[in-house]
Formats: structure tokens, C-alpha cells, sequence
């Protein structure tokens, strides 16, 4: 095996994280009438059975970078694989809602591990000429993982005619949809075997001769020499990595390149993504859609999701991911500004559903527009940028902190969905959406810096 293909190799390994951490994300959604059924719980402790995995994800995030700044990348996305397995299992035998809860937290914990160091983790291998679109394939794997779920999901439903229904050995079909998830984190766990650890990681670590050995393969013999002596130049002076880092030297201020990850993690989740992902059913049987239609309407989201993250894969080391962020943000302000235009001159009918009428395309095509602006842009770019923007000293430090806010943001926009539509309605949730949108465009152009080729050794903070 090549250096190319080896480097390739590797970074399909750990995307194998990116595809479980949209699994895990996605089977939930076939599993809701099994959860309530299963252990009595109201809509209020079926919405907490639901959102428990994101308080494990804010946790596993902002713990990951600091563990594997310990411990080691590989270490560390072992320990997600065996959560994954754990949690897949647990979910899948839990008698009741407390232990339910528990083992979603643990696949939490190893959807927010893995969500940061994947990425993190194939910067620190990948030479830079290429190491953008290897590092975007981790949004296509997570879109993969989501589709999987729900496919996986629909025909262990239809095979037992219901999710709550008997499928195999007595288990009802909702069980075995965690069940199925066992099978990529077995794989997930078995193939890390494969992977080295990375290579800085080893030089921060003072094991030179074997950082020697993995940059050799990476790179071959030449280009093995003279990455140590940019990765000696780059550690000299520097400590073992700590959480005080983040602050300016001599000060009490953060340093900007903390506040920039803290402000591209933040406004990944409050254009409003995952409310497609998480009530995408929901939301086109509000304005008037049949259930089928809306679940039909998800699936073509999610081929344009993987459409438009192959795209990117294409173009990020050619044009950069400046400027692949700032036109997404303004597709997305000008597609959710028309979802607004037609949730506003829709009507209502007595139970107070939307018809949109002749806004109903609009609305729809709009929709499709803004999830491709997303996947195109903010979906990969986002984790491609915290995943190189950082210097070698604060890379741990810096992803922990992004990793918290993206994922509590996360949870706060999902949460916080259906107390927008019962207060302000569709138009002035997608409004609020589209005006961080906005301001997100502004928040690029003054503050993003491009990292399109450089090495992660001449990274400033």
C-alpha cells in the first residue's frame, strides 16, 4: 500500500466514528412510539429519552480533546467505539426509562468523542495539499450514518408490521433498530487496529522514533525528516498541553482563535439544521404534507445532503474554506428568508396547520436550496476548520471548548423547536434562523482566517 492510499485508509477508518455519530443520531427517530409504549412515559420524558444522547455528545466533546491530548487520538476513539458498542446494546435491552436514558448518555459521550477527534485526528495525518476533502468525507459519513438509520429503521418496521410489533426472538422491531447499529461499532472498534497514532501526538509525547516510523509511512523518508524537524520547531518552548493555554500570555483575555472556533461551532447549529433533521416529519406535516410525503420529502433532503458534501469534497482544497463558508451562509440566509415569505402568506385551517397553497413549492424547493447551501458549506467546513485551525499546544484545549458549544447549541435549537412553533410559529422560527444566518455571514468575513495549505505547524493562535 502507497503513501496516498495508506493516508486514505486511515482516514476512512476514522470516519467510521462519523458514520456511527449519525446512526446513533438518526435511529432514534424510528424508535418514539416503542420508547412510550415500552416504558409508560409521557411526551415531556419521551422528549428527554430523545434529547439525552445530546447532553453525553456536550460532555464526550469537550472531554475528548483534553483525553486525547493525554492519552492519544487512537486511544481515545477506541474508547468512543467501545460506547458505541455499550450503548448500542444497553438501548436496545433496557426495561425502563432511567437505564434507557443511561446508555443513550454513553453513546453520547461517544458520538461527541468521535465528532471532534475524527477530524482532528486526520488533519494531524493528511498532507495539507489534500487534507480538506479527506477531512470533509467525516459529513458524509455522518449524512450516511442518518441514512442508514432511517432505512434500517423502516424495514425492520415493515418486516415486523410495526415498530412496536414482535420481529425476531421475542424482541419487538424497536429494540433490534439499536441492535442494528452493533455492527458498525463492532467494526469501528476492530478496524482502529489498523490506524497508527498520530504523529504529533507522538512528537508532543517525546516518542520521536516511533513518530519517525508513522511519518515515514505517511510520507516516505525524505519527507518524514523534515515534518520532525517542523513539528521540534513548532513544540520548542512548549509545555505539556493545559486549559490555560486558551488564554492570551500575561492576561485574563481568551485568545481570538478560541473565540473564532466558539463562534463557527455556535453558528453551525443556530442556522437551524438539525430542526430539519430532528422534526423534518414533523415540519412539512405542519404546513399540510401527508406523513408519507413527508417522510419521502426527508429522503430527497438526504441525497441532496450527500450530493452537496461530494461537491465540497471536490473543491475545498482548490478555493478554499473561507469562502465555501461565507456563500453558504448567504445561500442560507436567502433560502430561509423565502421559507419565511411562504409560512407567512400561508393560511390556516381549524387545527391550525398551514396551508401554503400556492407557496407550497416554494417552501419546499427552498428547503431542499438550504440544506444543500448547509452540506456544501457549514456541515463539513465547520469540523474541517476546528479540526486544522488550531496551533499544535492548544488543538486538545481549543476542540474541547468548540465541542461543548457546538453540541449545547445543538441541544438548545432542538429543544427549544417546539416552544418556538406553539409560541411565535414556523415563520418566526425559520426568521430567527435566518437572521443568525445573517449575521454569520459578517461574523466570516471579518474574523474567519483561510488554512487552505498550510501546515498545521504554522498555524497561529
Amino acid at each position: 500500500m502507497n503513501n496516498t492510499a495508506f493516508i486514505i485508509f486511515i482516514s476512512i477508518v476514522a470516519t467510521i466514528g462519523g458514520f456511527l455519530f449519525g446512526f446513533d443520531s438518526g435511529v432514534i427517530n424510528g424508535t418514539v412510539d416503542g420508547l412510550q409504549q415500552a416504558f409508560n412515559s409521557e411526551s415531556v420524558g419521551t422528549g428527554f429519552n430523545v434529547s439525552s444522547m445530546l447532553l453525553g455528545c456536550a460532555v464526550g466533546a469537550f472531554f475528548a480533546g483534553r483525553m486525547a491530548d493525554k492519552f492519544g487520538r487512537r486511544a481515545l476513539l477506541m474508547t468512543a467505539a467501545v460506547f458505541f458498542i455499550i450503548s448500542a446494546w444497553g438501548s436496545g435491552v433496557s426495561a425502563d426509562s432511567g437505564e434507557f436514558v443511561l446508555y443513550r448518555i454513553l453513546g453520547g459521550l461517544a458520538v461527541g468523542g468521535a465528532s471532534v477527534m475524527a477530524p482532528a485526528y486526520i488533519s494531524e495525518v493528511a498532507p495539507a495539499r489534500f487534507r480538506g476533502m479527506l477531512t470533509t468525507i467525516q459529513q458524509i459519513a455522518i449524512i450516511s450514518g442518518l441514512f442508514a438509520a432511517f432505512v434500517s429503521n423502516y424495514l425492520l418496521a415493515d418486516a415486523a408490521a410495526g415498530s412496536t410489533s414482535e420481529l425476531w426472538m421475542g424482541f419487538e422491531a424497536w429494540r433490534w433498530m439499536f441492535w442494528m447499529e452493533l455492527i458498525p461499532a463492532s467494526l469501528f472498534f476492530l478496524m482502529l487496529f489498523f490506524i497508527p497514532e498520530s504523529p504529533r501526538f507522538l512528537m508532543v509525547k517525546k516518542r520521536t522514533d516511533k513518530a519517525r516510523v508513522v511519518l515515514t509511512r505517511l510520507y516516505g523518508d525524505v519527507a518524514a525528516k523534515r515534518k520532525i524537524a517542523d513539528i521540534e520547531g513548532s513544540l520548542a518552548g512548549d509545555h505539556v498541553p493545559r486549559f490555560s493555554d486558551l488564554m492570551q500570555k500575561g492576561t485574563s483575555k481568551i485568545r481570538p482563535i478560541v473565540w473564532v472556533g466558539i463562534g463557527l461551532a455556535a453558528f453551525q447549529q443556530l442556522v437551524g439544521i438539525n430542526v430539519v433533521f430532528y422534526y423534518g416529519a414533523v415540519l412539512w406535516q405542519a404546513v399540510g404534507f401527508s406523513e408519507s410525503d413527508s417522510l419521502l420529502i426527508n429522503i430527497i433532503s438526504g441525497a441532496i445532503s450527500i450530493a452537496a458534501c461530494v461537491i465540497t469534497v471536490m473543491v475545498i482544497d482548490k478555493i478554499g474554506r473561507k469562502p465555501l463558508l461565507k456563500w453558504g451562509s448567504i445561500g442560507m440566509t436567502i433560502t430561509l428568508s423565502l421559507m419565511v415569505y411562504a409560512f407567512l402568506n400561508a393560511d390556516q385551517d381549524p387545527t391550525g396547520r398551514l396551508i401554503l397553497g400556492e407557496y407550497g413549492t416554494m417552501a419546499l424547493i427552498s428547503a431542499n436550496a438550504y440544506v444543500f447551501f448547509f452540506n456544501m458549506s457549514w456541515g463539513p467546513v465547520m469540523w474541517v476548520m476546528l479540526g486544522e485551525m488550531f496551533p499544535n499546544q492548544i488543538r486538545g484545549s481549543g476542540l474541547a471548548v468548540s465541542g461543548l458549544v457546538q453540541w449545547s447549541t445543538n441541544f438548545v435549537i432542538t429543544w427549544s423547536f417546539p416552544i418556538l412553533l406553539a409560541g411565535v410559529g414556523l415563520a418566526g422560527a425559520y426568521g430567527l434562523y435566518a437572521i443568525c444566518a445573517l449575521l454569520s455571514v459578517f461574523f466570516v468575513t471579518a474574523l474567519v482566517k483561510e488554512t487552505k495549505g498550510r501546515e498545521l505547524e504554522d498555524m497561529e493562535g
